[in-house]
């Protein structure tokens, strides 16, 4: 009797997770007696995977952000080799988080591991020259965005675009009563949907922020509600504790955290005020106005103004190359002009910018779990 196929797979964040995930279902489907192991969150985890160690772990964010979670990161990794050393898997794939997966792929590979990489590190944004780095580590990318292929095909690297999973999982015209009526949230009021991150640092950064721009739009529209869709359990108290901490004026804003899936609350808004990253497709995709916003340590942001070449860091304006949405970074994330932003966006007929948003929508709709299973099956096989 044969060995049933052992599928390594590592997620690193929560968009990672929710990737992996779709993937792992249908692997799944056409493998249901494969045993998969590696790194996941609740997605994976409820999908069945075994995570040998805690995802929050790899969840950090910047250059220098990086290096004081160094030991607990490089533990894990040590962990995880030697677990795969005593338990090979037959394929191993890297979801995302490019700084821990290329490694843990480029160690496998020398062992004779068939390895895939599923999301492309931004070699099109920036240090094009890691796409060396990603051949030594990967034998296939498969990649979210049409875009990237043109970069992979001038290195003669194997590339899959197989969309985006939340293309597919999101509906081209989202039901915002419906999504009030889940969220216990008024149909004839305004709704503003706050998302300050996934990462511990992010909502650091932004969340004190967010809250005094919230209290300024408040001003100006007094019976806004605010809704704030916590990542986990460990965000959840972190936006509450920082609420707390902001007063009386906070105090008395129409604020509901909800531990429900992001998407929930944008389809529930009428625009939505977040950091920037994988949410921000998302907000695309539930076709809300929306304004982007990051900051990142000193160091990391002049480093990346050396380094990085697009135009646009936001997600929509990006796969559309142009300014569909205003994006914030470093001083210009502050209350007043975030304030500015959101109550333009509450008083623009919004209707030219959905119908771009549609459009893109279209593009990334490629059935990703089928495409992307299909494709790591038939590097296995291969």
């Amino acid at each position: 009797m044969s060995k049933p196929l052992r599928i390594a797979i590592v997620a690193g964040e929560p968009s990672g997770d929710v990737l992996a995930a779709g993937m792992l279902r249908e692997l799944k489907r056409i493998h249901p007696d494969a045993i998969f192991e590696g790194i996941g969150g609740k997605h994976m985890r409820a999908e069945g995977f075994h995570s040998l160690f805690d995802m929050e772990t790899l969840s950090v964010m910047g250059l220098v952000e990086v290096l004081s979670s160094l030991p607990s990161i490089l533990k894990v990794k040590k962990g995880l080799l030697s677990h795969f050393e005593q338990h090979r898997p037959d394929i191993f794939v890297g979801v995302d988080a490019p700084d821990f997966n290329l490694r843990i792929e480029t160690e496998l590979k020398k062992r004779g591991v068939k390895t895939v990489h599923y999301v492309s590190p931004t070699v099109w944004a920036w240090r094009e020259g890691r796409i060396h780095k990603i051949a030594r580590a990967a034998h296939h990318v498969l990649g979210l965005f049409p875009f990237e292929a043109q970069v992979y095909a001038k290195y003669n690297m194997p590339y899959t675009f197989v969309g985006h999973t939340m293309a597919d999982a999101i509906p081209l015209d989202p039901d915002k009563y419906q999504a009030r009526t889940l969220l216990a949230l008024p149909n004839n009021e305004d709704v503003l949907a706050v998302l300050p991150g996934s990462r511990r640092g992010e909502v650091a950064a932004l969340m004190p922020i967010f809250i005094d721009t919230m209290i300024r739009v408040a001003k100006e529209r007094p019976n806004i509600h605010f809704v704030i869709p916590a990542a986990n359990a460990a965000r959840h108290d972190q936006i509450k504790e920082s609420l707390s901490l902001a007063g009386e004026n906070a105090a008395r804003l129409n604020v509901h955290i909800v531990d429900v899936e992001a998407r929930h609350a944008m389809i529930a808004s009428d625009a939505i005020l977040l950091a920037s990253g994988t949410a921000t497709l998302e907000a695309m995709l539930c076709k809300r106005p929306m304004v982007v916003a990051y900051k990142l340590s000193a160091l990391t942001h002049k480093i990346m103004q050396r380094l990085y070449k697009p135009d646009y860091f936001a997600l929509p304006n990006i796969l559309a190359n142009e300014a569909l949405v205003p994006e914030l970074l470093q001083d210009d994330v502050n209350p007043i002009t975030l304030c500015d932003h959101i109550l333009t966006l509450f008083n623009t007929d919004n209707s030219t910018l959905i119908n771009r948003f549609t459009e893109l929508h279209h593009t990334l709709k490629c059935d990703a779990d089928k495409s992307s299973a299909r494709a790591v099956l038939e590097i296995l096989n291969g």
